[in-house]
């Protein structure tokens, strides 16, 4: 993360190496100059260094120019937009290290750039601005290229796993065990009753407190929920995070790390919970299926005492590393009684931006995807027989217009403490033959396939039963296009008539 620091010398830096190139100056001349060294100058222009008021002196003199000048954060036009770059909120809050970018050569390279890219960081800053994009915004999006970037498995925390089972001799894990190892091994309690008795906290799950080495526990979850949550602060302890969030679930992310080390400790908790070697060992029975199995698949749930989104989760670890299957993704949906919008709350794709994805126009999500249709079969069902079950579906998508079709496993779920509301989460597999080898029941005649698209307003599918918006979207940009056929066709003509 860009310090305030690590802006001003690499402003001063900038300067330095703009003025020395528009006087002609090479590093060896700007030396005998000042009286620098050559390797010191270097590191000026890289930002590394930022010198004394009397060396700041004799390279102002040397470059025709003032001391206020190079000290201040003011500059020219032509370097003002990568100035401004450096002074905004995307710099200081993108964790660019994490993805091996050094930031003093990102700057070289952008300064040795012409000015259309400079006129680039300037529109940047202004979609940045404009969009009132949040910090919060920036972070979430580098987590996925993170998890992207490592196809969402991370050995360095399996290990670990590995580690504390063997170190403590686990197999299935209970929720007294766990208990039990938060006390032994971290002298951490556990406390059932404060946060039950705060009508004002039902939304919070779980706080944690390090003064009083107590991990308090909200009532009304269930057993999956609470060994997540127990495991989850044995991951935070194992593996050292300092800077995280002491609530669950995260009123504000806050910084890049903050949001990094909470997926670090999520990951152990479900790892420990469902370990490398039983969810390879379940992928493989799933794969001799000669029919999809909704039972079978939801009975791994209870097995392993997950939620539906710890066993889909977990899942898009294991196949990208133990299975080659590296193009999905995963989706979380939710929606209120009323239906009448669902909303894509998480998202997450490896190797490409698979449709669906996040669309935030207030658009109609299209309901062919399992993942939506699940939820209102769930639904019906609930209040017909008055009961609270989940659904677990499979359907084969087609993405209209594309070549592109997905497996998507999903399951649908009422929301915690608001039953009215329901939320479904989705793993999306891109068939291919590399799919098709592994999962015997995609060659089942009676698996579903639909043909699907991203929203009601972008999607041609003229007799969709199930569309709940116009084609507005659509419909302008067909126009665009008659517009445009229709000018092609007067150019046409008058060409034509002037040739004749």
């Amino acid at each position: 993360m860009l310090t305030d620091i690590d802006t001003l010398r690499l402003v001063f830096g900038l300067k330095i190496q703009y003025l020395r190139r528009e006087a002609n100056l090479s590093y060896q001349q700007l030396s005998e100059l000042t009286g620098l060294a050559v390797s010191y100058l270097h590191d000026i222009e890289k930002g590394k260094k930022y010198p004394k008021a009397d060396k700041i002196m004799s390279l102002a003199k040397a470059l025709g120019t003032d001391y206020n000048y190079l000290v201040s954060l003011d500059a020219g036009k032509k370097l003002k937009p990568i100035i401004d770059l450096l002074h905004s909120d995307f710099l200081k809050i993108f964790p660019l290290e994490l993805f091996g970018i050094n930031m003093p050569k990102l700057v070289e390279l952008i300064s040795d750039t012409p000015d259309r890219v400079n006129a680039f960081i300037s529109t940047i800053i202004k979609i940045i601005r404009n969009y009132q994009l949040r910090g919060e915004d920036f972070y979430k999006a580098a987590l996925r290229s993170y998890q992207d970037i490592h196809d969402n498995y991370f050995e360095d925390i399996e290990q670990k796993v590995r580690e504390f089972k063997s170190n403590n001799q686990l197999n299935l894990v209970s929720t007294r065990q766990l208990e039990r190892l938060l006390l032994s091994s971290f002298g951490i309690h556990t406390n059932r009753q404060l946060l039950p008795e705060q009508a004002g906290l039902a939304a919070i799950r779980s706080y944690y407190l390090p003064e009083q080495k107590t991990l308090y526990i909200n009532q009304g979850l269930s057993q999956a929920q609470e060994n997540f949550l127990l495991a989850k602060e044995i991951g935070f302890q194992c593996l050292g995070l300092k800077e995280r969030p002491l609530e669950t679930r995260m009123l504000e992310v806050g910084s890049f790390d903050k949001l990094l080390n909470n997926f670090k400790a999520s990951y152990f908790s479900v790892a420990l919970l469902m370990d490398e070697a039983a969810v390879v060992e379940e992928v493989e029975k799933m794969a001799a299926w000669k029919k999809w199995d909704a039972d079978r698949f939801l009975g791994l749930m209870k097995k392993y005492t997950l939620t539906s989104e710890m066993l889909l989760q977990r899942l898009a670890n294991i196949l990208p590393r133990h299975f080659g299957i590296k193009d999905l993704f995963f989706l979380r949906f939710f929606t209120d009684a009323a239906e009448q919008k669902f909303e894509m709350t998480k998202e997450m794709h490896l190797s490409q931006l698979h449709n669906p994805h996040a669309n935030h126009l207030d658009e109609h999500y299209c309901r062919r995807w399992v993942s939506i249709s699940l939820i209102r079969k769930m639904k019906a069902l609930n209040s017909l027989e008055n009961t609270s079950i989940e659904l677990a579906g499979a359907q084969v998508s087609r993405y209209w217009g594309t070549d592109n079709a997905y497996l998507c496993l999903s399951i649908a779920k009422p929301a915690h403490h608001e039953h009215d509301n329901s939320t479904s989460v989705t793993i999306g597999l891109l068939v291919n033959d590399q799919l098709k080898q592994l999962f015997r029941f995609l060659e089942d005649s009676e698996l579903p396939i639909r043909d699907v698209h991203t929203t009601c307003e972008r999607c041609p599918i003229s007799d969709c039963e199930a569309r709940a918006a116009p084609p507005v979207a659509l419909q302008r940009l067909n126009t665009k296009q008659r517009i445009k056929t229709e000018l092609e066709s007067i150019k046409e003509m008058v060409n034509k008539n002037l040739m004749v």
